[in-house]
């Protein structure tokens, strides 16, 4: 942008220089003059009664993205010590269908060091393809190498739509990946689908502290990036299919990365796994108190389920940080959920709602999270409870 003044309007009445809040205009043989301390604020412009300012802004222009040669879908595996992490799974499953309705091939890409001999087992989850880059360097997680290789390798490619897990390291590596591409990046998705008519990626993931889904795209660039919660899909089921492999074996040096690892320390974990769990028993602020999570600790031990809790149950030290259910804790998708004295905020159905049963216990028949539930029970918990873990123990003693 720049300030014009016309001198041939200018009258020299020193508006402008009144109006300045920088000093960075003054009067010159009866003339106008921006000097060196102006920052485009145009507060002269409005203020001049002859018109005789302009300020000029440079019309911005977007670079035209040919987008029609970027095709195809890609899953950024994730692995730990050797292990490739159920996340990546998750998206095969996602992915697989999205790529169906867009026609396209769906490959894994792997950035690792010891898989050969797995590959062909990874292809079962839906992979049309699957793309090995093999170095001793990527045994472990590098952020500037893991970058610098899949900004190339998308270059080189160009994929449409790549999705990476919202784990720390997908978080980590994805926005910088994005940043060399120039493509958008949505982040933590809970739902992924295609516009069929204009073949975009929709994207939706809570904003407004939870209040709002809202549904992102992004039309005119590619490729279209996003990184998806841990739990919110379900990994696919095991399956023949013809996978085309590709390995890739570049030459990478520890000179490479500006950083090194010296020691990898692990940290002791914690016992509840709620990833990963079948059963989970829930409770909420309508518990009542830490003491009275006691009864909702007794029906999780008589179903072997695992023990979770609303945001509010960790804020109160009710539970710990690593049982919390939700927008800022985990997301879970276990074969039966059932929520104690939980209300339903939307920032907590984000972490649950793909539960496969829920059942909810809730004295307030209007609460929220009957709305999703499976199965709803009016009910004071404190009094329903005790009478269904009796009855389960009963059920179980017979079987």
């Amino acid at each position: 942008m720049s300030i014009i003044i016309d001198d041939k309007l200018c009258t020299g009445c020193a508006s402008c220089v009144e109006s300045c809040p920088y000093s960075g205009i003054e009067i010159i043989d009866n003339v106008a003059v921006i000097n060196e301390k102006c920052n485009l604020c145009g507060a002269c412009v409005e203020v001049c009664p002859v018109d005789a300012i302009v300020l000029e802004k440079e019309e911005f222009k977007v670079k035209k993205m040919d987008i029609s040669q970027y095709n195809g879908i890609w899953v950024i595996a994730e692995h730990y010590q050797d292990k490739i992490q159920p996340i990546t799974f998750q998206l095969m499953g996602k992915s697989r269908g999205l790529a169906d309705i867009l026609k396209v091939n769906l490959s894994l890409v792997i950035l690792g060091s010891d898989f050969d001999n797995l590959l062909e087992e990874f292809g079962k989850f839906g992979a049309d393809e699957i793309i090995y880059v093999k170095s001793p360097i990527l045994k472990s997680y590098y952020s500037d190498i893991y970058v610098k290789v899949l900004s190339d390798l998308i270059i080189e490619n160009k994929p449409e739509i790549i999705l990476i897990g919202a784990t720390s390291t997908g978080r980590d590596f994805a926005p910088r990946v994005a940043k060399r591409l120039n493509a958008g990046l949505t982040a933590d998705c809970t739902g992924l689908d295609i516009d069929i008519n204009t073949h975009n990626l929709l994207q939706t993931r809570p904003t407004f502290g939870g209040n709002i889904m809202a549904t992102i795209r992004t039309p005119n660039s590619r490729p279209q990036m996003a990184t998806v919660r841990p739990g919110i899909f379900k990994s696919p089921k095991k399956s023949k299919r013809e996978v085309h492999i590709r390995k890739i074996e570049p030459i990478i040096k520890e000179k490479d990365t500006v950083t090194k690892i010296v020691k990898i320390i692990e940290k002791e974990k914690f016992s509840v796994n709620l990833e990963e769990a079948k059963i989970i028993v829930a409770g909420g602020r309508g518990v009542g108190s830490k003491e009275n999570f006691k009864l909702i600790k007794k029906l999780a031990m008589v179903l072997g389920a695992e023990l979770g809790g609303s945001r509010v149950t960790v804020e109160l030290n009710w539970l710990d940080q690593e049982q919390q259910i939700g927008q800022t804790g985990k997301t879970v998708s276990p074969k039966l959920y059932i929520a104690c004295g939980i209300s339903g905020a939307i920032q907590h159905l984000v972490g649950m709602q793909n539960s496969e049963i829920i059942v909810a216990i809730n004295k307030d028949p209007n609460a929220p999270i009957f709305k999703v539930a499976h199965y709803g029970i009016v009910a004071d918990l404190h009094e329903f409870i005790p009478a269904l873990i009796k009855e389960i123990k009963k059920v179980k003693s017979v079987l």
